[in-house]
């Protein structure tokens, strides 16, 4: 799949990839695929600093910044498939996008396509806790940058 531009086009994509679904058990099946997909993260970096506190599953993310291009590699794994997928949706979003940009933009597209009244409880609180990690990471980006302006 092609990268997309910008945050928003990329949350329309996921729109429309979802709508092509049928039904919730469909979708999961597709969440599911995309995690199966998702490259590991090195041992190494499976450290109690880089774990994603308020998830059910085990989660470690990373999100360095690009020296040359100031945009955030993020990158992460989980030790459960579901969540992985989770995480993929997460990624296509934020991943190797600027700071600034991912601090202005929501991921709305999460409800829109339904995660949050299908997921459980525990899943969606995990979902929401990654996506605070996410935001955290982007706001230390983005101050380190403007405190090197």
């Amino acid at each position: 799949m092609q990268r997309t531009d910008t945050i928003a086009e990329a949350q329309d994509e996921l729109r429309q990839e979802f709508a092509l679904f049928d039904d919730w058990r469909e979708r999961i099946e597709h969440i599911l695929e995309l995690g199966k997909e998702l490259p590991p993260l090195e041992a190494g970096l499976k450290t109690a600093e880089n774990k994603v506190h308020g998830c059910q599953s085990q989660v470690w993310m990373v999100g360095p910044v690009d020296p040359a291009t100031g945009r955030l590699r993020l990158r992460a794994d989980s030790d459960a498939y579901i969540v992985k997928g989770l995480i993929a949706l997460l990624m296509r979003l934020y991943a190797d996008r600027p700071p600034a940009e991912i601090l202005a933009s929501p991921p709305t597209v999460l409800e829109e396509i339904g995660l949050a009244k299908q997921l459980t409880p525990g899943r969606s609180n995990g979902l929401w806790a990654m996506n605070k990690r996410i935001q955290e990471l982007a706001a230390k980006a983005e101050a380190a940058r403007m405190a090197g302006a």
